[in-house]
């Protein structure tokens, strides 16, 4: 009898779902470099239809499947009209000659069965070549509104299996949606998913809305507002919509907020008598802690996925660069040292690199180093790239680029950290200022 975990998954709401188990390892697998990847075949017929009704669910759930793993560069579907063989039951035996004279080295078959508007979708994963499975089938179960989360659920473990990395499909981003004439331009914040289904407007278009950025367990989301004519600090439930002012000290400005990896404190630039340093506040308490006191701009603070160290830009050097430094403040060291400027840098959740903006000789770039400022890389070059932010399990950064012109309009990327895979990422209208929130 095969084993399956069970987990219970609802409509789609921020912080309200456990994980699978990890997957055990297995001998198909991608193993991902920053060379050249020939993107390894794969076959998801249509999930079985397991009850009365369940036909169109059961279609959509596998081809959001496959269309999450084509979109990482790594994976190509072997499309259904070359497949010779189909999987009409789930708990058939699996014809692997079949699948193998169609070259697929990895094969996704799963079961859908819907009461009422209760759905539970099963999955296993196969070795084609080697004629095994992967790990021990999987079982999902929740209700039809939440079909999409469950097929980015079902990749996201299948993703797992195959790379031996956490996958990133399960997760949503919150930016800054535009519209209208660049002189003119309406700004407000936005939620979706990564791949721009489930929309969801935070705020109106009737101030400037800047930089959001994900809490930690992606149930809050941080900003900076203009509504009172000068920049301030907002803090935002997704779920509720209700917001507070974070940051509201007589004088001040404050903007370019990030959490903690705790979600307990703020790091913020703070503009005061003219200076702009960073502070740390405590939500709870809002209790501020100077951490940098020089004459220069210090800004677009990020920290280390441990929360001890921050990384900032900074032009006390007299151009724009990159300094980390203790999470408590002091001495800062300087890890840019390429030609050009350097700005917005983020840290991976990895905690082995950190990306940027990199300006030079008129192009924008978005790059990465490693924390000590080694082995910089550029991934991108265009007229305006600009404010990276990573995926989960920090394989895939996502970037605003903007087009050149008087009516330039700005618009979403993502690009893999080997430099791979550049492409738009779907949004309604204009975007930018993207935070990627972690697995839900």
């Amino acid at each position: 009898m095969r084993l399956f975990v069970t987990l219970v998954i609802g409509i789609l709401t921020m912080g309200q779902f456990a994980h699978p188990v990890a997957a055990q390892s297995q001998p198909l697998r991608i193993e991902i470099t920053d060379g050249v990847i020939e993107p390894m075949p794969f076959a998801v017929p249509d999930f079985v239809a397991e009850t009365p009704g369940s036909n169109q669910v059961a279609r959509d759930i596998s081809r959001l499947i496959a269309a999450d793993l084509n979109g990482t560069g790594l994976f190509r579907e072997i499309p259904a009209k070359a497949h010779i063989s189909s999987i009409t039951n789930f708990g058939s035996p699996v014809q692997f000659a079949d699948w193998k004279a169609v070259n697929a080295q990895a094969l996704i078959t799963g079961g859908v069965s819907v009461s009422g508007n209760q759905l539970e979708v099963k999955f296993r994963v196969y070795d084609v070549f080697a004629g095994t499975e992967l790990g021990n089938g999987l079982r999902f179960k929740g209700t039809t509104d939440g079909w999409r989360r469950m097929g980015h659920k079902v990749a996201d473990a299948v993703y797992s299996r195959i790379t031996g990395e956490g996958g990133y499909f399960d997760s949503r981003v919150v930016y800054v949606a535009e519209t209208g004439p660049k002189n003119n331009r309406k700004k407000r914040l936005a939620v979706m998913d990564y791949d721009g289904a489930n929309l969801q407007y935070l705020t109106d278009s009737s101030s400037i809305v800047l930089a959001p950025r994900f809490s930690p367990t992606g149930d809050r989301v941080l900003y900076t507002s203009y509504e009172t004519g000068f920049p301030q600090v907002y803090v935002l439930d997704v779920g509720s919509v209700r917001r507070k002012v974070l940051s509201n000290e007589s004088g001040t400005m404050s903007f370019a907020p990030r959490f903690s990896p705790d979600g307990k404190s703020v790091v913020m630039s703070v503009t005061e008598g003219g200076n702009t340093d960073l502070y740390k506040m405590d939500i709870g308490s809002g209790k501020r802690q100077r951490l940098t006191s020089t004459p220069s701009i210090e800004t677009a603070p990020s920290y280390s996925p441990d929360g001890s160290k921050i990384v900032f830009e900074s032009d006390r050097s007299g151009t724009q660069q990159i300094y980390v430094m203790s999470a408590g403040g002091g001495e800062a060291t300087r890890i840019s040292f390429g030609k050009g400027r350097y700005g917005t840098p983020v840290w991976s959740p990895r905690g082995d690199l950190i990306a940027f903006t990199k300006q030079n000789k008129g192009r924008f770039h978005i790059g990465v180093m490693r924390t000590d400022g080694s082995e910089e890389r550029l991934l991108t070059a265009s007229f305006l790239d600009e404010g990276p932010t990573w995926s989960p399990n920090g394989r895939v950064i996502m970037f605003t680029r903007e087009t050149r012109g008087a009516a330039g309009a700005s618009s979403l990327y993502s690009v893999d950290v080997s430099g791979r895979n550049l492409k738009p990422v779907k949004t309604n209208g204009g975007g930018s200022d993207p935070s990627w929130s972690p697995l839900q």
